[in-house]
């Protein structure tokens, strides 16, 4: 039977970093296989040159409950203490603004979930949301469920979106889900972001394969009526 760790991604901001490279910092539109694994590795206390191929096993699912927005970030920085008239260090990082994810990890093995739920409860190391300027929500941990987690992310009744948020979308709003995709699925996007190493000597990760799944269909009480009959905007569209 399946079983799945929930845990809600949740802040003003997040960086997941999947394509970083040299002075530029990029970030995922959603959490990378890397980054919640390594949230677990640090909740239980585990060094960067420790095995996390037991985290990189499980299959993970998650639910956009809210985008966010892009947010670049230009940075400087100087060797003022050792090299003062060294010039300055341009970098660029960006940050997803305002988004919220829940995000299953399954296993077959629940007693294994209930050792990393402990540990995300009360953690060794800060938990943070990709980078240590992206501090986690408290209410980090959703809990345990006995299902898949896909079907875990698509059944969890709450929505987690902001009420601002909630107005902009319509009365019946779509929520994205993404899970890790079976062998040959049609659809298929190659992520490399499954962690074999986060030892800073020889930090090296592996591909998976993610798919896009239906929409989950949330009602929105909050949420605008769909717009009527607009002639000018059906010319436009069947120019």
């Amino acid at each position: 039977m399946a079983h799945s760790l929930m845990v809600l991604l949740k802040g003003p901001l997040q960086a997941w970093g999947d394509e970083s490279r040299y002075r530029v910092r990029a970030t995922a539109a959603t959490p990378t296989k890397s980054g919640v694994v390594g949230l677990i590795a640090a909740a239980q206390g585990r060094s960067r040159d420790e095995s996390v191929e037991d985290l990189a096993h499980l299959t993970m699912a998650t639910r956009v409950d809210q985008q966010g927005s892009l947010l670049r970030d230009y940075q400087t920085a100087q060797p003022w203490l050792e090299k003062p008239s060294a010039p300055a260090m341009l970098s660029t990082r960006y940050f997803l603004s305002d988004a919220a994810f829940v995000v299953a990890l399954e296993s077959e093995d629940r007693v294994v979930l209930e050792e990393y739920e402990r540990a995300l409860r009360n953690p060794v190391y800060p938990l943070y949301m990709g980078r240590r300027s992206c501090p986690v929500h408290p209410a980090l941990v959703i809990g345990i469920v006995d299902r898949g987690a896909e079907s875990a992310v698509r059944e969890h009744p709450t929505w987690y979106a902001t009420e601002t948020y909630k107005k902009e979308c319509p009365q019946t709003a779509g929520l994205a889900v993404y899970r890790d995709a079976l062998p040959s699925e049609a659809g298929a996007v190659a992520r490399q972001d499954v962690p074999v190493s986060f030892s800073p000597q020889r930090r090296s990760y592996a591909w998976r394969y993610e798919v896009r799944v239906d929409d989950v269909e949330m009602t929105n009480p909050l949420g605008r009526a769909n717009r009527g009959h607009d002639p000018f905007f059906e010319s436009v569209v069947q120019a």
